[in-house]
């Protein structure tokens, strides 16, 4: 059988000075594949480049009358805006009835309303002017000390000046009200869309 088979494939390879192609140089005796020194061509593709249907100018005309209709009709109609619901207030805004009166309070009342207001503010003056002199006296003090500083050593004095990134360490952890669960697959959660989708 092995026999029989390999004189059927021996009689279907091409041949090369009279002799059969191997299997291995199948490629360099086919016609369609060329060897790598010689030059390349592409196989020849019998076809014709497809004819260009004449149009009747007419029918290319009408079309663009009925584009230019179209378009005129699409200009006269205003464009629909999707509304913003965050944007409506609700009916009860709108009620002019819906009126809040205003407290009326007495002449004792409204008098003294007016003398704590004005106690508050002297108090809150006071105070500003009390952190403004505390800074004020703290700047003072630290220039001296850098001029004192700077006439006992020069290298000091750029020391002092120079800024410590480690005055103010900052570390921060995520919020966490509850421990986390290990080993914990979350399940897929189902939800409605309620989208509105507008068309224009």
């Amino acid at each position: 059988m092995s026999s029989l088979l390999s004189r059927v494939f021996s009689t279907l390879l091409p041949r090369q000075n009279g002799m059969p192609c191997s299997s291995t140089g199948l490629q360099r005796c086919n016609h369609w594949f060329a060897s790598v020194m010689s030059l390349k061509t592409s196989a020849p593709l019998r076809a014709e480049p497809r004819k260009k249907k004449k149009v009747d100018p007419r029918r290319e005309i009408m079309a663009r009358e009925r584009l230019k209709k179209r378009l005129r009709k699409l200009e006269k109609v205003p464009p629909e805006f999707i509304p913003i619901e965050d944007f409506i207030p609700s009916a009860k805004g709108y009620d002019e009835m819906r009126v809040r009166s205003e407290p009326r309070l007495s002449f004792e009342e409204s008098e003294r309303r007016a003398l704590l207001h004005k106690e508050w503010t002297v108090f809150k003056h006071g105070q500003h002017q009390a952190e403004m002199a505390t800074i004020k006296g703290a700047v003072e003090a630290q220039r001296q000390a850098l001029e004192e500083l700077r006439l006992e050593s020069e290298e000091l004095y750029q020391a002092a000046l120079a800024p410590d990134p480690a005055l103010f360490p900052f570390t921060q952890q995520g919020p966490s009200y509850t421990p986390p669960m290990h080993n914990y697959d979350a399940p897929e959660g189902t939800y409605n869309d309620k989208t509105k989708v507008y068309t224009q």
